[in-house]
């Protein structure tokens, strides 16, 4: 038995960051040690994260043990095939990111190498038609994997997320996480006690005089960053040069129609506007930069294109894109918008919250803090927030808009040399390569690259071994199959109501 393990753990803050924490490190270092959150009802909780990757379905299964229909049914959950852009490369055009795979590779290849090669030469469609997810869902339909269809069957493995309510997934997880035994100590932090000498916090002060004492601390405090950085001043780097929206309207509308199995993210003259579909509603926000445009010129927007009648005001949300300079510094971690934010474009907020729990658990420390346990998490969790930032400043930079300043600035903008040198990459040959384990993979990239117009001067040599003949019929054979599967799956609305209908609120 280690007598130098941690025995008192503190999560400052609640929200979905806070109770995932608290979910988390009660199932896997819960015994022999106690776990406490604190949290005030006086603040408000953000809350406007609604839509996920696909990743939050293992970490729910495999991490907390959540049971995927009771999930959905607490939070009103719907699923998620990709994200539909609208007017991002030109006001009219339209793509779908999906989740999953493109086709089918052969060899050493990917798919849409061989695509590629017929694309350019005006012999085959745009790549959506040849991902199950692309095709499925502008059609309304989606299914969880099959397990009786015939192997290498597209509906044998169906990737996909969720779209929730980000409120009602902290509520479950209070719930599960109290079971494992949290306690949850309600009242506001009025100061930050520090160690003499080597500056580690040892305790959190309420405003009642209560001392929450504790050897490890969880950041969930939102922008605040009450420990990381009011406390321990860790500081910030500012990514607004390259992801240049600031703020953010966010408000629900009622339900027009059955729930559609994607995010719509739609190009608007300061920024984009998200729909995000629920079973009891529809989440919608504008985020924008406020350099373009005045709140209530945003509001007002945000307003005029919803899909249903109004829920209530639009709230407003400020914030600066970027991250800490440390993640975890002295006997503190930092998580969700209290380690940084880069905001909702591709859904990555809660799985960074996730991966960050995971990591934290792969280099658990015991009281002595291992330094390079430390340096290890950093550099980690530093190089998975470049890789996402550079994934998500694509999106601006690739553009052929310059109808207003905003989207002009955004076309002409330097960009990172690492991201430079994929969109160099792929517009000479149609290549990209993953840097070691960064989260966006080879489809998500050559999707969005070729969505917003990077189209490429020319395709891998192999691809000229194949006959011209086998190769229409190759491509042809993937596109069918795709056809047919998404033909054969059920409508979006009637998977729910057969398997996971929620009660209405």
């Amino acid at each position: 038995m280690n007598d130098n393990r941690i025995r008192n753990i503190v999560v400052v803050g609640g929200g979905s960051a806070g109770w995932m924490a608290a979910a988390t490190l009660a199932t896997y270092v819960g015994e022999g040690a106690t776990i406490r959150l604190v949290e005030s009802e006086e603040i408000g909780i953000v809350g406007v994260g609604e839509a996920s990757v696909p990743h939050m379905q293992a970490f729910n299964s495999t991490v907390l043990g959540i049971e995927e229909r009771e999930f959905v049914v607490r939070t009103q959950a719907t699923f998620k095939l990709g994200i539909q852009f609208n007017d991002w490369g030109h006001i009219g055009e339209s793509y779908i990111h999906g989740f999953g795979k493109i086709g089918r590779g052969l060899g050493p290849l990917p798919f849409h190498q061989f695509w590629l090669k017929l694309f350019l030469g005006g012999r085959a469609g745009p790549i959506g038609a040849y991902s199950l997810q692309t095709v499925a869902a502008p059609m309304g339909r989606f299914m969880a994997s099959a397990r009786d269809v015939p192997p290498g069957s597209p509906l044998s493995d169906i990737a996909y997320a969720y779209h929730f309510d980000a409120a009602a997934y902290a509520r479950y997880l209070r719930g599960l996480a109290e079971g494992r035994g949290v306690q949850r100590v309600e009242g506001r932090i009025v100061s930050v006690s520090r160690r003499a000498g080597d500056g580690f916090v040892d305790a959190v002060v309420m405003e009642s005089g209560e001392r929450i004492e504790g050897e490890l601390f969880i950041d969930c405090s939102g922008f605040r960053g009450l420990l990381i950085e009011q406390a321990l001043e860790t500081g910030y780097e500012d990514w607004t040069h390259w992801l240049p929206c600031d703020r953010a309207m966010a408000v629900a509308c009622e339900s027009v129609g059955p729930p559609l199995p994607y995010t719509r993210a739609t190009a608007r003259p300061a920024g984009w506007q998200w729909r995000i579909p629920l079973q009891h509603r529809v989440g919608n926000g504008y985020v924008y930069s406020s350099h373009r445009i005045s709140d209530d010129e945003a509001a007002a927007t945000l307003l005029a294109n919803l899909d249903g009648p109004v829920l209530g005001d639009p709230r407003p949300l400020r914030f600066t894109t970027g991250r800490r300079n440390r993640f975890w510094d002295r006997n503190v971690v930092a998580l969700g918008l209290a380690a940084g934010f880069m905001e909702p474009l591709e859904s990555t907020s809660i799985y960074l919250i996730q991966s960050g729990l995971q990591r934290l658990l792969g280099l658990f420390p015991d009281r002595d803090f291992d330094p390079m346990l430390v340096e290890r998490y950093n550099r980690e969790t530093i190089f998975e927030y470049e890789k996402t930032r550079d994934f998500l400043i694509l999106h601006y930079k690739a553009t052929e808009r310059d109808d207003t300043p905003f989207w002009d600035a955004c076309r002409t903008m330097e960009v990172p040399a690492s991201l430079q040198e994929n969109i160099d990459l792929f517009r000479a040959s149609g290549r990209f390569f993953r840097d070691a384990e960064e989260f966006f993979a080879l489809p998500s990239w050559v999707q969005v690259m070729l969505g917003q117009g990077i189209v490429p001067r020319s395709y891998h040599p192999v691809v000229d071994r194949m006959p011209e003949d086998e190769l229409v019929q190759f491509v042809e054979r993937v596109r069918q199959s795709m056809a047919e599967a998404a033909a054969a799956m059920p409508m979006h609305q009637v998977f729910i109501d057969r398997y996971c209908k929620a009660p209405a609120p």
